[in-house]
């Protein structure tokens, strides 16, 4: 496999581990400590976490109009499209926990079927605002797999300021040995 496909997979793999140890601690939470605003740039907790599924939904129904057709992304059709970024689509956490779940199996499978090819191509879509883009594809799933590290350090602050630890989240970890 290729360097960038196997950096994609890694970074599925990742994504999958942190939503786990992500959701495990916020289990423990509260429906009423979860929605608290903290602050956040989407305010709590269940806001952070739905709008990471959000962004995961839009990018991916994005990602199954690529002339490759990836078939884990077949998925998509299943799913309604979000209105908004701020759209709380789980207000109930076993729900969201559940959905979250099957998108990062989705993901891994998307991640697999990636090749330097497709990787390599552009992909042409439309923002949330209705601009139109052309811009290539491995650039795009780097972005994608970017946004939801950068939201889960957020929930890793707000998980903190709830009194609630995730431990070690270094990418560090699941990296294999050679």
């Amino acid at each position: 496999m290729p360097l960038l496909s196997k950096n994609f997979t890694l970074m599925a793999k990742y994504n999958q581990w942190m939503n786990e140890k992500i959701y495990g601690a916020a289990d423990i939470l509260t429906i009423d400590e979860l929605s608290k605003d903290r602050g956040a740039f989407f305010g709590s907790i269940l806001a952070t976490l739905n709008h990471i599924l959000v962004g995961d939904i839009i990018w991916l129904t994005r990602f199954a109009t690529h002339p490759a057709k990836f078939a884990a992304l077949e998925y998509m059709d299943s799913i309604e499209y979000p209105s908004a970024l701020d759209q709380i689509i789980y207000p109930n956490f076993a729900d969201l926990k559940k959905a979250r779940f099957k998108m990062d199996n989705v993901i891994i499978e998307f991640a697999s079927q990636l090749n330097d090819k497709a990787l390599g191509s552009e992909l042409t879509y439309l923002s949330t605002k209705g601009e139109h883009f052309n811009k290539n594809f491995g650039y795009l799933v780097q972005h994608f797999f970017n946004h939801q590290t950068h939201h889960r350090g957020q929930l890793s602050a707000l998980l903190n300021q709830a009194g609630v630890e995730i431990g070690d989240t270094d990418l560090l970890l699941i990296i294999p040995e050679q």
